[in-house]
């Protein structure tokens, strides 16, 4: 017997990431009658980040899932959005273009993808720390974190911004702009006031934001300069910490209502992380494909939350890639992937993905780059100046971003 396969399983096509992207990716592959396997390292499915905004765009890519009407009955469509400066006494309309945008609880998008897929698709508790990719072996070995090898045909990595996947492939790291975000949610079980939008408030460098989710439900976020204090209430993972220090560090100089949303939040839903981003310049000229291994959503393209389609920008990923790779695998029985002939179709149908994919994420994350330098802490009038040029000419209709269709599987 060979001792060095006790611990080793074996699947045709492995997903590494149990998120929105990695579980839409292998909905879309279900929904066209091909089998796979996410690996998750949780314990559970996740939904940190409280909620997420979906624009028209991520609306279709949703519908293409199957899973769109069930999500609309879970949370009501935004009427627009306002931008306050607090500092300045001003505030303006923010557009939120053409089509229906709702702000969706994380915990509601992801059960939706998972509840989808057949019993036995998610894989948790297991934590991919490396790959082998070929010459070096027949095909993709992925290790994991308690010993074990998963040998496979095919790997999708939607393991999120620290992806081992997009290391692998020789990606560039994601970089950090100097700004922590805090989010969470408020229940109000008696019914809120709000009104449904958007609504985005600034003083000096810290924004707060407020998006209601439905009528007892409220999104909120907390955007400000990253400190050596940020960083250890994030090593500490204490949520009662994080409140603190949204209400004491960032809302004291903003309306009494805001602090009083964050006293009243969900402890359970409250999440500090420092904003990542792959630059554009990194996009335009990443090699996403070896062999047959690619990456999707955060792992390809993290981007700041300041236009509010990092996790539509996944979905749209998922739909393109599970078609191109039905367009290859069509048919093939999963017991033949590991033919050379299999193999080669499906490092085409990578390709096609990636080539569909790579100018839409440029933009993106070029549109989000500029806009996120605009919420630095103290722009220099320089960075301003520039940001706001380059906006004025690659972006004439800054909302034209949501127009994308990334069409049906």
């Amino acid at each position: 017997m060979d001792m060095s396969k006790v611990n080793e399983e074996e699947y045709g096509i492995v997903i590494v990431g149990g998120g929105i992207c990695g579980l839409a990716t292998a909905l879309a592959l279900h929904r066209k009658g091909i089998k796979s396997v996410v690996l998750e390292r949780s314990e559970s499915v996740r939904a940190s980040g409280a909620a997420i905004a979906i624009l028209a765009n991520g609306w279709r890519a949703l519908h293409s899932l199957g899973v769109a009407s069930s999500l609309r009955l879970t949370a009501l469509p935004l009427q627009g959005g306002r931008e306050v400066s607090l500092d300045k006494g001003l505030t303006k309309k923010i557009p939120l273009g053409i089509g229906e945008t709702r702000c969706l609880k994380r915990s509601d998008l992801v059960n939706a993808l998972a509840d989808s897929l057949p019993p036995g698709t998610i894989k948790f508790g297991c934590q991919v720390v490396s790959v082998k990719l070929p010459p070096r072996t027949s095909h993709p070995i992925l290790q994991l974190l308690d010993g074990r090898s998963i040998v496979t045909k095919i790997v999708i990595g939607c393991d999120g911004s620290n992806s081992v996947i997009a290391d692998c492939l020789g990606l560039k790291h994601a970089r950090e702009f100097s700004l922590s975000a805090v989010r969470g949610l408020t229940n109000y079980p008696n019914g809120h006031a709000f009104p449904f939008e958007g609504v985005r408030m600034r003083r000096n460098n810290t924004i707060v934001g407020r998006v209601p989710i439905h009528h007892k439900l409220v999104y909120w976020f907390v955007i400000q300069r990253s400190s050596s204090s940020a960083k250890d209430v994030k090593a500490s993972e204490d949520p009662e910490i994080i409140r603190q220090l949204a209400v004491k560090s960032a809302v004291n100089d903003f309306p009494a209502e805001l602090k009083q949303m964050i006293e009243d939040s969900d402890l359970e839903s409250l999440s500090l992380t420092r904003l990542r981003y792959r630059a554009p310049w990194d996009l335009l000229m990443a090699n996403f494909r070896q062999g047959t291994v690619t990456v999707a959503g955060d792992a390809m393209h993290v981007m700041g939350p300041f236009l509010g389609q990092g996790g539509s920008a996944g979905l749209e990923d998922a739909v393109v890639l599970g078609r191109c790779l039905a367009g290859k695998l069509g048919g093939v029985d999963g017991a033949k992937y590991g033919r050379p002939e299999v193999m080669k179709k499906v490092a085409e149908g990578m390709d096609e993905y990636v080539k569909e994919r790579r100018m839409r994420v440029v933009r993106l994350s070029t549109q989000t780059y500029l806009t996120g330098l605009l919420f630095q802490p103290d722009p220099s009038l320089l960075v301003k100046v520039v940001c706001i040029v380059l906006m004025a000419v690659l972006f004439r209709d800054p909302m034209n971003h949501v127009r994308y269709d990334c069409g049906t599987l």
